[in-house]
């Protein structure tokens, strides 16, 4: 039997004493309520609706995790996209596998018909017509820069600077003119003339194609110094679209130089002025205008006083303050001889070309 005061049946559960006791100290938090699959509905909505006293929760869950799969989905894709994107528009695109046309080169000396004058650099440029060439790379003017049919005009501006770094590297630093280190001009050029350009500077020829002062401007150091460091400089720079995919810049400069003799004892240490005109042209394919490069297709250089009979395809040796051509002349051409096809050309340099006697 039951003992006194308690109900036949034994205590209820949930009553104190009941079967339950071991679960009082069970706290359901509201994270444990937020987290059940089922949710009880209140007694006024099962009165209301007639609804079953608990309804689930799992069909939201699986709305919430299929959204995220479709956003993940959706990023995923525009990534592909734009590495997609990013591969086709990408800057560093494979190299121009069209060859680099060859330098062709004519160097002209120009003799002087009577003796090369003397004096202080200052006077020689103040009684020359070099007296109002502006110095250095000032000389060296771009002009009006337009769009072309196929290139833009920022592109056009790249050619054109670059072919004035190329005039200026090339004539105008004074290691390039005394021969030596030429590495500044060599990183302009396109790969496809870098052997062309190293034959030239290791083995110069009179070939039409190997002068190294076809490529820069340079002075046999042995025999002549620079005078005074500040070039004459006056020319001009023209950029044209010779096709759908190439520019080419065309230059046309004079070159005023004061030399002396090395040892400073030639001359008696009388600067002369040596002139030097340049003709240039030069190419630019979409590649060269993307790298800094540029290739160098023809030079034509006139210089003088310069002997005839000089060999001015390494480096070029002025005749100094006092000396003369001595009717110094071209070799003559044999045409019945099939070994030597042509002969060196040489010019006559005009009286007016150098400074006055007044100097």
């Amino acid at each position: 039997m039951a003992g006194p005061g308690e109900p036949p049946e034994g205590t209820p559960e949930g009553v104190p004493g009941g079967g339950e006791d071991e679960y009082r100290s069970v706290v359901f938090d509201e994270s444990f309520v937020r987290a059940a699959r089922l949710q009880e509905f209140s007694a006024q909505e099962r009165l209301d609706d007639h609804l079953p006293a608990v309804r689930s929760r799992r069909p939201r869950a699986r709305g919430r995790g299929g959204r995220q799969v479709l956003i993940l989905a959706v990023l995923i894709a525009l990534a592909f996209a734009t590495a997609v994107y990013m591969g086709v528009r990408h800057p560093y695109q494979q190299p121009s596998t069209r060859a680099a046309e060859p330098l062709r080169v004519t160097v002209i000396p120009l003799a002087p018909r009577g003796t090369v004058p003397g004096g202080a650099p200052a006077d020689l440029f103040a009684h020359s017509r070099a007296a109002a060439y502006r110095t250095g790379a000032e000389g060296v003017t771009l002009p009006p820069v337009r769009a072309t049919r196929s290139f833009p005009e920022s592109q056009v501006m790249a050619a054109l600077e670059a072919a004035k770094e190329y005039v200026v590297r090339s004539a105008l630093y004074p290691d390039v003119l005394t021969g030596g280190d030429v590495r500044s001009v060599r990183v302009l050029l396109d790969p496809g003339q870098l052997d062309q350009f190293d034959r030239s500077m290791e083995h110069p020829a009179d070939d039409g194609h190997h002068a190294a002062t076809g490529w820069l401007l340079r002075f046999d150091s042995a025999k002549v110094a620079l005078a005074d460091p500040g070039v004459r400089v006056r020319g001009t720079l023209a950029v044209t679209e010779t096709g759908p995919d190439r520019l080419e810049v065309t230059g046309d400069h004079t070159l005023v130089y004061a030399v002396r003799a090395a040892d400073g004892g030639e001359g008696g240490g009388r600067a002369s002025l040596f002139t030097v005109r340049r003709e240039l042209r030069l190419r630019f394919d979409r590649a060269d205008l993307r790298d800094h490069h540029l290739e160098v297709v023809h030079s034509n250089v006139q210089a003088g006083p310069l002997a005839c009979a000089a060999d001015s395809a390494g480096r070029l040796r002025p005749l100094l303050a006092g000396q003369s051509a001595k009717g110094d002349g071209p070799a003559g051409t044999d045409p019945y001889d099939p070994g030597r096809a042509t002969a060196s050309l040489c010019g006559v340099l005009a009286p007016g070309a150098l400074p006055s006697p007044n100097s």
